[in-house]
C-alpha cells in the first residue's frame, strides 16, 4: 500500500473537536493514541458486536475511548483500565466535553494484571489492548476469558512502528508482538485479521 493511500484511508474519518482535543491531551501526557483509522475500526466493531459490555486496557487520555463509546449500544458501559491517574482525569474530561454519562463508563486506575482477573467471565463483547507491550500475551488470555462467543478482542500496535515485518529487528517489544500475532492466528479458538491501520490493528473474534 503507498503512502498516499494510507493518508487517504487515515484521513478518511472527520474527527470532531472533543477527539482532536483528547489527542492534543495525549499529546501534552506523553500517550500514543490509537490512530483515526484504527479507531473508526473500533467504533465500527463495536457496533456491529452490539457491544453493551467493553473492557480497555489503556485508557490513555480518552481517544480510544471516544471511538469505542461511539459504536457501543446506548445503554452499554465501558471499563477501561490505566496505571496512570492523570491519564484517566484526562478521559474523563473528554467523556464529559462528549455529552457520556458518568454511568456509561468505569475508569479504574490500576495494573491491568490485578483489575483484569477481578472481571467477570465470558461478560464482554469487545476486549481493546493498548497497554505495556510486554505484558501482551498475558492481556490475550485474558481477553479470551472475559469475552463472550463471538466477541472480539483487538490489540494496537500490532505492526509496531514496521519493526514486526522485519525479521531483523529482534528488540523485546518487537519480539512479543510478533509472536503474539502468530499465536492468535494459530489458536483455533479464535477467527483472525491483521489490518494494516495505524500502526496496525490485529482483531480476533472468539467462536
Amino acid at each position: 500500500m503507498n503512502v498516499a493511500s494510507v493518508a487517504y484511508a487515515e484521513s478518511f474519518v472527520n474527527e470532531d473537536d472533543v477527539v482532536r482535543g483528547a489527542r492534543e491531551r495525549a499529546r501534552e501526557l506523553g500517550c500514543v493514541p490509537v490512530g483515526p483509522a484504527g479507531g473508526a475500526t473500533l467504533r465500527v466493531l463495536a457496533a456491529a458486536t452490539g457491544a453493551r459490555s467493553v473492557v480497555e486496557i489503556g485508557t490513555g487520555a480518552g481517544v480510544s475511548g471516544l471511538y469505542l463509546l461511539g459504536g457501543m449500544a446506548s445503554d452499554g458501559v465501558l471499563t477501561t483500565i490505566d496505571v496512570e491517574g492523570e491519564n484517566q482525569r484526562a478521559a474523563k474530561e473528554a467523556f464529559s466535553e462528549a455529552g457520556i454519562a458518568p454511568t456509561r463508563y468505569r475508569l479504574i486506575n490500576g495494573t491491568a494484571a490485578e483489575v483484569l482477573p477481578r472481571l467477570r467471565d465470558a461478560a464482554y463483547e469487545l476486549v481493546f489492548i493498548d497497554a505495556d507491550k510486554a505484558a501482551y500475551s498475558a492481556y490475550y488470555e485474558q481477553a479470551l476469558r472475559l469475552l463472550r462467543t463471538g466477541g472480539v478482542v483487538a490489540f494496537d500496535n500490532a505492526l509496531w512502528h514496521n519493526r514486526v515485518a522485519d525479521p531483523a529487528q529482534r528488540d523485546p517489544d518487537t519480539v512479543v508482538l510478533r509472536d503474539l500475532g502468530r499465536t492468535v492466528r494459530d489458536d483455533d479458538r479464535l477467527v483472525s485479521v491483521l489490518l494494516a491501520a495505524g500502526d496496525g490493528l490485529l482483531v480476533a473474534a472468539k467462536r
